[in-house]
């Protein structure tokens, strides 16, 4: 169903108990904040609420995603960082655990799945290809993989994103690479944990120990934040400040609880 501007929901009438943020194009873009992120996150946890980050991004360590933040004037532990790389590796842990894997992704990921107790190969010989957001990607991967998936191995991604925002526009993810894949070998992706996967969700979920109800999940993308947080039976909000445009919620099946301009709206005005 299509939306006028003017009938899109604007800033919450409540507080909720736990507020989930992602992070690239929500709280930050490269290695600033955005305008009032800081300001809007530090009011939440003055009020006694619980702040919490939830990444697709699997190219940094959660640590590195802490220390960012804090460097950045929030302080955060990194128990209070997910990403879809730490989810994949619980994930895998559950289903295949000490399996040998073929990794599309970069080092972060890699030495993640490595201290999970997975053995990571460079041949098709094994039992699974993991596809990730991979700046180094090149054909050697995509043949290893293609014969690795037409061989047998099962096929799973930690996010399904299509881009991920920077300064100067963005960066082809997740999401190209599974459509490579897809396209060469006619093997669909079994699972993508990340956002908006109920993986993903009842991690969080679990971090927080809520129920969905008393909770608000705030993103910049329909497709992942905004999903993942309605079909989990959370509130969710909408920024403005990355991915979607107000043109592209107004036109969208997805119709997020909130959709704000910048992180600020989150507070009711009483508040």
């Amino acid at each position: 169903m299509n939306m006028e501007l003017s009938d899109l929901s604007r800033r919450p009438q409540r507080l909720y108990s736990a507020y989930i943020f992602d992070l690239d194009g929500t709280v930050y873009l490269g290695d600033a904040l955005l305008p009032t992120a800081g300001a809007t996150i530090q009011r939440l946890r003055g009020l006694g609420k619980r702040t919490i980050f939830l990444s697709n991004n699997p190219t940094k360590t959660r640590a590195a995603q802490a220390d960012a933040l804090t460097r950045l004037g929030l302080p955060t532990p990194v128990e209070d960082v997910l990403n879809s790389g730490l989810v994949m590796a619980r994930f895998l842990q559950r289903r295949m655990p000490g399996a040998r894997l073929f990794v599309i992704g970069e080092t972060p990921l890699q030495q993640l799945l490595r201290q999970a107790g997975f053995e990571l190969a460079d041949d098709a010989a094994v039992d699974a290809v993991i596809v990730s957001f991979d700046r180094t990607f090149d054909y050697h991967k995509l043949q290893v993989a293609f014969d690795a998936l037409r061989g047998g191995a099962r096929f799973f991604a930690t996010n399904g994103d299509k881009y991920c925002p920077t300064p100067d526009g963005g960066q082809p993810d997740a999401a190209a690479l599974i459509a490579a894949l897809e396209a060469c070998t006619d093997v669909k992706v079994e699972a993508i944990v990340g956002k908006p996967s109920a993986i993903m969700a009842e991690a969080a979920l679990a971090l927080l120990d809520l129920p969905p109800a008393e909770c608000v999940m705030t993103g910049d993308r329909l497709e992942t934040d905004v999903l993942m947080g309605l079909d989990a039976g959370m509130a969710a909000a909408l920024t403005l400040t990355g991915a979607t445009s107000a043109a592209q919620a107004a036109g969208s099946s997805i119709r997020a609880t909130y959709v704000i301009n910048r992180l600020a709206e989150l507070l009711p005005e009483s508040s």
